[in-house]
């Protein structure tokens, strides 16, 4: 059974999540402030550890963000964003900071358990008959537990960026558009292709040497991003 924690401090939201939720077969806990809910992240060992986070921004004491700024240090819990700020900046600065998805509020309960359910299958069961480990410099990418480490330490990442790291690295070399990937690793037809870019960015800051001028994931003018071990540039 999926073990949600949901971070809200309006208790009849907070209910009405659960009550679907659990409707969908999932177990949850609720938790009022931030710093409840990191309390609660530390108390679980990784094997009972929650499987996803639905977090609000607007939190008494430390807010969302701050929180997904801290839990981020330690753990790759895959984190759904559910607020009523919805301008372009708090989007971006969400996804940039870990969030996995971000749905605005007012919002459909049906649709955000079936957006829960889908981010659960993504996280629970990568792509079937790819290579199980993907070495590239220090690197080993395991895609079966997604899991990166460098040499023998592990890497912090969250889910959606080790979904489009392995979506790429597993193209072995050919590129993929923007809209692509956001379909491949969202499961929608239609998004914002700014949220990839965002996801890239935060990639290469924890992979390449130079983020600005990259050696593995790298950009193929007008045909979208590519993974490339080699060094060599496309034109």
């Amino acid at each position: 059974m999926s073990k949600i924690l949901i971070v809200e401090d309006i208790s009849e939201m907070s209910e009405l999540i659960s009550i679907y939720l659990k409707k969908a077969g999932m177990e949850t806990l609720v938790c009022d402030t931030a710093e409840g809910a990191l309390i609660e992240l530390q108390k679980l060992v990784e094997d009972d550890s929650f499987d996803l986070i639905i977090l609000d921004i607007n939190l008494p004491g430390m807010d969302g963000f701050q929180f997904l700024e801290t839990m981020r240090h330690e753990f790759h819990t895959p984190v759904l964003i559910l607020s009523a700020r919805g301008t372009d900046d708090d989007m971006v600065r969400g996804l940039s900071l870990g969030a996995d998805e971000y749905v605005t509020k007012p919002f459909s309960p049906r649709v955000l358990t079936a957006r829960v359910e889908a981010m659960l299958r993504r996280s629970a069961a990568p792509a079937a008959g790819q290579q199980t480990v993907i070495s590239f410099g220090e690197f080993r990418l395991n895609t079966d537990n997604y899991i990166l480490k460098r040499g023998d330490m592990r890497v912090l990442m969250p889910n959606k960026e080790l979904e489009i790291l392995i979506l790429l690295a597993q193209a072995e070399g050919a590129p993929i558009t923007p809209d692509d990937i956001y379909k491949k690793v969202w499961g929608d037809s239609f998004g914002d292709i700014t949220t990839v870019a965002v996801h890239i960015q935060r990639i290469r800051k924890k992979i390449e040497a130079d983020p600005s001028s990259p050696s593995f994931l790298k950009t193929s003018h007008g045909q979208g991003y590519y993974f490339d071990n080699s060094g060599e540039n496309r034109s």
